[in-house]
C-alpha cells in the first residue's frame, strides 16, 4: 500500500515537472518572437529611409511640391501635365541657380494664340512643380509679345471660365495664380473684358471674405478698374 501510493507521488511530481517545463519552454519561445519582432521593428525605423519620414531635412523645404515620376501616381495625369509631357507647350523650363525661366523652341510672337494661351490657363489650376511654374509665367509672358492684345480678345469667351476655375479652387496658390493672370489679361485686352467680368465677381467677392485674400484682391480690382471701367463687388 505504502509503495503504490509512493508510486502515484514519483509519477505526479514527474507530470508536474513536465508541465512546468513545457510552459518554460513556450514562454522562452514567446519572448524570443517578441525579441525578434522588436528587432525588426528597431532596424526598420532606424533605416536611413524612415528616419527621413520621421525627420525630414531642413532641405526639403526648400524644394517646391515635385511630379516624382518613379512614384507611385494613383491618378491618371491632368490635360495640361499630358499635353506637357508630350511637348505639346512648346517651352521648357531651365533651372537657374537664383531663379527660373523659360526656355521658347521659338519667339512667342511668332506662337498662335488658340489654343495655346487657353492651354497655359488650364494649367494655373496645377498644384505640381514643374507644371505650376510653367503654364504661370508661359501665360505671363505670351500676353507681352506683340499684337497680343488683337489676339487674346477673340478668346475671352473661352478664357474667362477656364480663369473662374482657377479662382473657385481650393488651392490658395491656384487661386492666387488665377487672380494675377486676370489682373495681366485686362492689362491687355482692357474694357474688352468688362462684359465678361460679371462672370467672375462672384468668385471674388466669396474669397473677399477670408481676410488674408482682401489686400490682394482690392488691389487686383483696383487694376481692373484702371484697365476697364468701373464695377461694384459686394463682399
Amino acid at each position: 500500500m505504502q509503495k503504490s501510493e509512493f508510486h502515484r507521488g514519483v509519477q505526479m511530481r514527474s507530470r508536474l515537472t513536465d508541465n512546468c517545463d513545457q510552459r518554460t519552454s513556450s514562454s522562452a519561445q514567446v519572448k524570443h518572437g517578441t525579441t525578434v519582432q522588436q528587432s525588426k521593428s528597431s532596424s526598420s525605423t532606424s533605416s536611413p529611409e524612415s528616419a527621413r519620414k520621421l525627420h525630414p531635412r531642413p532641405s526639403d523645404k526648400l524644394n517646391p511640391k515635385t511630379i516624382n515620376p518613379f512614384g507611385e501616381q494613383s491618378r491618371a495625369p491632368s490635360a495640361f501635365a499630358a499635353i506637357y509631357s508630350k511637348g505639346g507647350i512648346p517651352c521648357r523650363l531651365v533651372h537657374g541657380s537664383v531663379k527660373h525661366r523659360l526656355q521658347w523652341e521659338c519667339p512667342p510672337e511668332k506662337l498662335p494664340f488658340d489654343p495655346l494661351l487657353i492651354t497655359l490657363a488650364e494649367g494655373l489650376r496645377e498644384t505640381k512643380h514643374p507644371y505650376t511654374f510653367v503654364s504661370k509665367e508661359g501665360f505671363r509672358e505670351l500676353l507681352l509679345v506683340t499684337g497680343a492684345p488683337e489676339k487674346a480678345v477673340p478668346l475671352l469667351p473661352r478664357l474667362i471660365p477656364v480663369l473662374k476655375a482657377a479662382l473657385v479652387h481650393v488651392d490658395d496658390e491656384v487661386f492666387e495664380r488665377g487672380l494675377n493672370a486676370l489682373v495681366q489679361l485686362s492689362v491687355v485686352v482692357g474694357p474688352a473684358l468688362n462684359d465678361h467680368l460679371k462672370h467672375l465677381l462672384t468668385s471674388l467677392s466669396k474669397r473677399l471674405r477670408d481676410k488674408k485674400f482682401k489686400e490682394p484682391i482690392t488691389t487686383a480690382l483696383q487694376k481692373l478698374e484702371q484697365h476697364g471701367g468701373s464695377f461694384e463687388v459686394c463682399p
